[in-house]
């Protein structure tokens, strides 16, 4: 059972760097313990064999609805526009 609190809760939209200079778009609700499970390998596959993660940017969105959007959003951006968007050069909307 889902409770109410589920969905009033506050969601993040990340950007993380990887070991390597890829980035990486994920949402959550609890954004440093996410960091943290990126960087013990528990993270997303994308992101395990590519530690340590870097937190460049995040998002706060109202739900995960929202915050699902948003990713979405990002993930369809090109590297220099995810790059011009972490550097404060340009918005989402």
């Amino acid at each position: 059972m889902i409770s109410n609190n589920y969905m009033n809760d506050t969601w993040f939209v990340y950007i993380v760097e990887c070991s390597n200079g890829t980035l990486y778009t994920g949402i959550t609700n609890n954004l440093e313990k996410r960091i943290k499970a990126h960087n013990k390998g528990k993270g997303a596959k994308y992101t395990r064999n590519k530690t340590p993660v870097t937190l460049k940017i995040s998002f706060k969105s109202e739900n995960r609805s929202e915050a699902s959007k948003l990713e979405y959003k990002i993930k369809q951006l090109k590297r220099a526009d995810k790059i011009r968007l972490i550097n404060g050069e340009t918005s989402i909307s």
